[in-house]
């Protein structure tokens, strides 16, 4: 069997230290020549030669590695925010490991206590719409927040929007077009998320002199199923309306399905209202009116902040940066 080169054999045979070479697989080389630093990489391509990560990071105590726990990775709204984590990562040498919980708090639990043996260097966290709060004083390594808020304070960074916001500037949008009646269907309460659009739709109507009643909410999660179920509930009240905001796109899209089996159209007897702007939003027959979230550049910045906490060994306390980042009300013809 052929025995594997080490980094020892790539020194010996380009006459230069270990340290050099080195220096050069972790790309702190500013001070070597590009000459003696080409030498080596073309050594390293023809040799084949593999870095040891694990015997590395048990060095330099850091396995370039990052963790992202996600919610739902059916949701299109959650592979945005992955693709822009993973390509900052990759720009910065670090890979991703993904986890999906399914808003399951018991997977979620065991996917931190999976990323922590792993010896992940860090954590970008959506938590589970099972449990609010999760506990992150246990944790040493960095995790930094992203899509859904907690009050936890042993994290370095937050990366969110403003819903209470966006949701008050679409649902006046609503009232601005003369919409008289409109329901909610929401997600899960147990999020600050959903929390805060709730509280937008709330203060819309009520500055704009309209009432609030709870009858008029349905709390559920953030699955199409949910926005199917919830235009049957409304009826089985006998409730009427002539817009829906929903708490995000595939509840609109779930109630768009349920209204059109009743013979209701859209724009044209109801207007619907969504939230995300995943790529289905587009897609729907009509084309669907929503509140855009930056999710590509959610993922990016959360990993951008994230990796340079762990870049500069940051301790927890002497970095707690909060980045909201804008939402935009697109419209197209599910309202009119």
């Amino acid at each position: 069997m052929k025995r594997q080169v080490t980094m020892k054999d790539i020194a010996k045979e380009a006459g230069v230290s270990i340290a050099t070479v080195s220096m050069i697989c972790n790309n702190k080389d500013k001070n070597i020549s590009e000459a003696t630093r080409t030498r080596i990489l073309e050594l390293i391509a023809k040799r084949g030669y593999v870095p040891n990560v694990m015997a590395r990071s048990l060095v330099t105590k850091k396995t370039k590695t990052i963790g992202l726990i996600i919610p739902d990775i059916t949701n299109p709204f959650f592979p945005e925010i992955a693709r822009g984590a993973e390509d900052m990562a990759s720009k910065s040498g670090y890979s991703v490991i993904y986890c999906n919980t399914d808003d399951k708090i018991k997977r979620q639990d065991n996917y931190i206590k999976i990323l922590t043996e792993k010896m992940v260097d860090g954590i970008i966290f959506a938590h589970s719409a099972e449990k609010a709060e999760a506990d992150f004083n246990k944790f040493r390594i960095p995790i930094v927040l992203i899509d859904r808020d907690s009050k936890a304070d042993n994290v370095v960074g937050r990366v969110l929007v403003d819903n209470e916001a966006a949701s008050m500037a679409g649902v006046s949008y609503l009232i601005q077009q003369g919409y008289k009646k409109i329901a909610y269907i929401a997600g899960s309460m147990k999020t600050k998320t959903a929390q805060d659009r709730l509280a937008g739709y709330r203060r819309a109507l009520m500055e704009h002199g309209m009432p609030y009643d709870l009858k008029w909410v349905k709390k559920g999660s953030y699955r199409s199923q949910w926005g199917y179920d919830a235009i049957q509930e409304f009826e089985k009240e006998s409730l009427s309306f002539d817009a829906i905001f929903c708490g995000n796109d595939l509840i609109a899209i779930g109630a768009i399905k349920a209204l059109k089996e009743k013979g209701i159209y859209v724009p044209k007897d109801v207007g619907i209202l969504g939230f995300d702007d995943v790529y289905l939003a587009q897609m729907t027959t009509p084309p669907l009116t929503t509140i855009r979230q930056p999710k590509y550049e959610m993922g990016y910045r959360a990993a951008e902040l994230l990796i340079d906490v762990i870049e500069k060994e940051k301790k927890q306390e002497e970095k707690k940066e909060r980045i909201i980042l804008d939402t935009e009300l697109v419209i197209r013809q599910s309202t009119k």
